[in-house]
């Protein structure tokens, strides 16, 4: 599992389409947790969860015991994370192409 740290702007991960941007400071948002802002740690943990999600869809009994500790620094519980991260399954990294516009 790689988390690749982009112009220190952005986290990617090469096992989910998933990503985490800085919006200033040390404060970040996550794409599986709209509405959220976290510190670049907890992003690196969002980061880790969503990855961990791809890897292994039916996570094992140990894995729910780490996707539980580290939900929890995200004031949340392994199923709702999991739930969240699948939920949320978007690609933002594709480049969306501009709506044409009709002037009158």
């Amino acid at each position: 599992m790689a988390i690749e740290v982009v112009s220190a702007s952005m986290m990617t991960s090469d096992e989910t389409t998933h990503m985490a941007r800085c919006v200033g400071g040390d404060r970040w948002v996550v794409s599986w947790l709209p509405g959220r802002t976290f510190t670049g740690q907890q992003a690196v943990t969002a980061m880790t969860i969503a990855s961990t999600v791809a890897t292994s869809p039916i996570p094992s009994t140990t894995e729910w015991a780490v996707l539980d500790d580290l939900a929890l620094e995200l004031g949340l519980t392994a199923r709702e994370a999991v739930f969240m991260v699948i939920e949320e399954n978007r690609d933002y990294r594709k480049t969306v192409k501009p709506r044409r516009r009709v002037l009158d």
